[in-house]
Formats: C-alpha cells, sequence, structure tokens
C-alpha cells in the first residue's frame, strides 16, 4: 500500500455520476438566449467557467435544451453573474416549459438589453457579458461544452476591484453568490489573501 494513501477516503461509483456526493462550489449564472420567434430565453446554469485567460467563457448545457438549440442557430448568447440577492429570480429562470413550449416567467423577469449581441440580461446582476460562439464540445455524456468568445462586457460599479479599496472589504459591500451543488446556495463576504509562492506567474 502506497505510504500516502488515505485511509479515510471512500471509493466512489465511477460510473455514476459523483457530483451527488460531496458539495462542490460554483457560480449561478443566467444565459440569454434569443428564440425563433424572437422571444428571450434565460436558463440559469453552474457549470460555468472563463475558458481562457483571453475573455472566453464555457459553461456546460444540455443538447435538448433550447439554449444550447439557441446558441447553435444565432451563434450568441448572453450572461449575466447573479448576486445573492437574486436567488429567487435564478430559480424562476429554471422554471419548465409549458405544453407549449412557452416560459412565461422568462418574460416576468426584469432585463435590459445587450448592445451587441441579440438577447437580454437579467438587471441587478453584477457581470455581463456578451458572447458570440466559438466552438461547440459534444458527446460530453449527456452534455456538451458552449465556448463562447467575449465581444463585450459591463461590471457594476459596486463590484469593480479598485486599487483604492481593499478587495476585503468591497467582498463584505458586494458579496458573491456561490451554488453548492446539489440544491444550496452560499453569500461569500469573507476572503483571505491566497499565499502564493514567490514569482508565481499565471
Amino acid at each position: 500500500m502506497a505510504a500516502n494513501a488515505n485511509i479515510h477516503a471512500l471509493e466512489l461509483d465511477a460510473n455514476d455520476s459523483i457530483w451527488e456526493r460531496c458539495f462542490t462550489v460554483f457560480p449561478l449564472v443566467v444565459v440569454g438566449t434569443r428564440e425563433t420567434d424572437g422571444a428571450d430565453d434565460l436558463a440559469p446554469k453552474h457549470m460555468a467557467i472563463p475558458m481562457s485567460w483571453r475573455n472566453h467563457f464555457g459553461f456546460v448545457c444540455s443538447p435538448g435544451h433550447n439554449t444550447y438549440q439557441n446558441i447553435k442557430r444565432e451563434r450568441q448568447f448572453t450572461v449575466t453573474y447573479m448576486r445573492p440577492s437574486q436567488t429567487v429570480m435564478a430559480s424562476l429562470a429554471a422554471t419548465p416549459r409549458c405544453a407549449d413550449g412557452s416560459k412565461p416567467v422568462t418574460q416576468a423577469l426584469p432585463t435590459f438589453a445587450a448592445e451587441n449581441v441579440n438577447g437580454v440580461f437579467v438587471e441587478d446582476g453584477y457581470l455581463f457579458l456578451e458572447c458570440e460562439l466559438h466552438q461547440i464540445v459534444d458527446d460530453l455524456g449527456e452534455n456538451a461544452l458552449i465556448i463562447g468568445r467575449i465581444i463585450a462586457a459591463k461590471a457594476a460599479q459596486d463590484a469593480l476591484r479598485s486599487s483604492d479599496q481593499d478587495d476585503q472589504d468591497l467582498l463584505m459591500d458586494s458579496p458573491l453568490l456561490a451554488y453548492l451543488y446539489p440544491g444550496r446556495f452560499a453569500e461569500i463576504s469573507n476572503s483571505r489573501q491566497l499565499p502564493m509562492p514567490s514569482g508565481f506567474k499565471r
């Protein structure tokens, strides 16, 4: 047996999804797309992350969802990073569609229009991305990875880092929303400086 074997670690069945067995931390964003009839579609996503230092953004989606179909057709989408106060709104965006395929709750959410792509953002978020489709990676089990190139971005003034304000004070004043999969969320307002080795570069 290896000297560093962790005798307290339990084997998980890799033939099943492991993500339900432990909590993991994700952002919670709402992706906006345009339907074939011109209506806006808004859908919450948590498997979402920057895909490069050069302003690419990606998220996991099911090919059966309208979000995937709309992006594949229109080749563009928006992303709203939600605040802790918007948890209910993000949940409402996940409401199932009606029998006729419509999603009336989307029209009830407060939004504003993007400037460079056909789509909308959810009001009162803190970071807003306008993306053009860069690549779709299919066949990730039942899912696909959608990667966009960010062509425009805005951030709420109270969420912007500044040399005039300590990062911890910024988080205290403007907490972040963390989605703890599966099914819980947290408000992040306290943090510590991560110790990095001297000379470390990204």
